[in-house]
C-alpha cells in the first residue's frame, strides 16, 4: 500500500505564535491562558514550559510551583486564526492541503511520485523550510504514512520539529512500542474500556478482530480502528452541524450572580449571530453554570425552532428565574458559564407549529440590521442590554474542531 497521507502538526502552536510575535518570550517557559487569573489553567505551553512538566490543562498555581519563572500571557485567538491561514498558504505553496483538521493540524494527500518514500521526505523538508523562512519560532512535526490516522500517529512520535515515515511493510511492528493512549481516539475512558476486554497493549489491539473491536467500542468506531491500524482510510459520512455554543471562564470581578447573567447574555447574543450566519435555527437551548466547590447548575428546554435573539433571550431569562442562591464572597462562587443551541435545523426542515405565533417581520429585520451593523462597524456596535456589563468578556475562543470565522466571530 502506497504512502497516501502527509500530516502537519504545528508544535505548541499558541505559545509558539506568542514567542514569534514577542521576541522577549523566546527561550522562556510560556503558558497561554484564557483569562489572567490564578484559578484558570494553561490552554497551551511552550516547549520550555513542557520541560518542567507543564502541559495543557495545568493550573496556573501548579505551573508556578513547577516553574517559578513561568511567564503567562493571555490568549489572542484572532491572531492565532490569522496566522493559521498564513500557514495553510505556506503549505499550499508546497503541496495541496487536503483537509484542515484543527487550528494547528492539517493533512495533505500524496499523489503520483510524492508517494515514493524519498520524495515524500523531500516534500516534508520543503514544507519545513518554507515555514522557517517566514517564521522564526513556529515549527511543525510531520508524519507520513499510508493513511491519515497513521500519519498523525507518526507526527506524534518525534516532537518538536520531527519527521517520521511509516511504510506499509513496517506494520504492525512499528506501532508495538506505543501505548494505547498514544493512538488518536483512545482517551482515558476508552483505555479503561479496552482494558476490561483484556486489551492493554497496541499489539493486543492489533490482534483483535473486527467484531471484538466493534464490541469493545460499542459502535462502528471499533471497526474503523481495525482498518486504520492496517493503513486503510475509513469512510465517514459528513454529518450536518447538530449544535453550537459558547462558554467562558469568568474573570474574578464577574464571579457573582450579576456577572453570570451579563456573561450569559453576551454568550447567547454571540451564538445567535453565529447561528444565523449558518442559516440555521435552534430547537433546544441549554445553559450551564459551574461553581467552585459545588455541583454545576444546568437547565435546558425545547423551543419552537428559531434564530431570533429576542425569543432566545426570553428562554434565557426564564432559566435565570431559577438561578440558585449562593453564599456571599468566594464560597461557591460561579466561575464558568456556557450557552448551547442544539437540534439545529434549516428553515426548510421545520414542521410548522399550528400554535406558534409567526415571528414578527420587524423582529426579523431587527436581527438582520444588528448583524449587518456589527459586521461592518464592530461586534459591540449594537447589542441587547442584558450583555452591557460583559462587553469585554467572552472573547473569541478556538475549539479543537472549529476554526472561527474572523468576520463573524471576531471581537472587533
Amino acid at each position: 500500500m502506497a504512502l497516501n497521507a502527509l500530516y502537519v502538526d504545528f508544535n505548541s502552536y499558541f505559545a509558539s505564535v506568542e514567542q514569534q510575535l514577542v521576541p522577549e518570550l523566546r527561550g522562556k517557559p510560556v503558558g497561554v491562558v484564557a483569562v489572567m487569573a490564578e484559578t484558570t489553567c494553561c490552554i497551551a505551553a511552550s516547549y520550555e514550559a513542557k520541560a518542567f512538566g507543564i502541559k495543557t490543562g495545568t493550573s496556573v498555581r501548579d505551573a508556578r510551583k513547577l516553574c517559578p519563572d513561568m511567564v503567562f500571557v493571555q490568549a489572542r485567538p484572532p491572531i492565532y486564526v490569522a496566522l493559521h491561514h498564513e500557514l495553510i498558504e505556506i503549505v499550499e505553496s508546497c503541496t495541496h492541503v487536503e483537509k484542515v483538521l484543527s487550528i494547528d493540524e492539517m493533512v495533505c494527500k500524496l499523489t503520483g511520485s510524492q508517494q515514493l518514500p524519498e520524495n515524500a521526505l523531500k516534500l516534508a523538508a520543503k514544507i519545513k523550510r518554507a515555514i522557517s523562512k517566514k517564521f522564526d519560532t513556529i515549527r511543525c512535526s510531520i508524519g507520513i504514512a499510508p493513511n491519515t490516522f497513521l500519519a498523525k500517529t507518526a507526527s506524534n512520535m518525534q516532537k518538536p520539529d520531527g519527521c517520521v515515515l511509516i511504510e506499509q511493510h513496517e506494520l504492525p511492528q512499528r506501532l508495538f512500542h506505543l501505548k494505547l493512549r498514544d493512538l488518536n481516539g483512545i482517551g482515558k475512558q476508552m483505555e479503561a474500556r479496552l482494558n476490561r476486554y483484556k486489551i492493554t497493549t497496541v499489539e493486543q489491539l492489533y490482534a483483535a478482530n473486527r467484531q471484538q473491536l466493534q464490541t469493545a467500542w460499542g459502535s462502528i468506531e471499533g471497526e474503523r480502528m481495525y482498518d486504520k491500524l492496517r493503513g486503510l482510510e475509513p469512510y465517514y459520512v459528513k454529518n450536518a452541524r447538530s449544535s453550537l455554543g459558547h462558554s467562558h471562564v469568568m474573570p474574578p470581578e464577574q464571579r457573582n450572580e450579576a456577572g453570570v447573567r451579563a456573561v450569559l447574555h453576551r454568550l447567547l447574543q454571540k451564538a445567535c449571530m453565529r447561528m444565523r450566519s449558518y442559516d440555521l435555527l435552534a430547537s433546544k437551548i441549554s445553559i450551564k453554570v459551574k461553581f467552585r466547590d459545588k455541583p454545576s447548575w444546568n437547565m435546558e428546554s425545547a423551543i419552537s425552532a428559531t434564530d431570533n435573539t429576542l425569543r432566545l433571550i426570553e428562554a434565557l431569562e426564564s432559566f435565570l428565574q431559577h438561578y440558585p442562591k449562593t453564599q456571599p464572597k468566594t464560597q461557591h462562587e460561579p466561575y464558568a458559564v456556557g450557552v448551547n443551541f442544539s437540534g439545529l435545523v434549516t428553515a426548510e426542515e421545520v414542521a410548522r407549529d399550528l400554535f406558534q405565533v409567526e415571528p414578527l417581520e420587524n423582529e426579523k429585520k431587527l436581527n438582520q440590521a444588528i448583524d449587518a451593523l456589527n459586521l461592518k462597524f464592530g461586534k459591540n456596535t449594537l447589542y441587547f442590554g442584558g450583555a452591557h456589563d460583559a462587553l469585554k468578556d467572552a472573547p473569541m475562543r478556538i475549539a479543537f474542531n472549529h476554526i472561527p470565522d474572523l468576520k463573524v466571530e471576531g471581537d472587533t
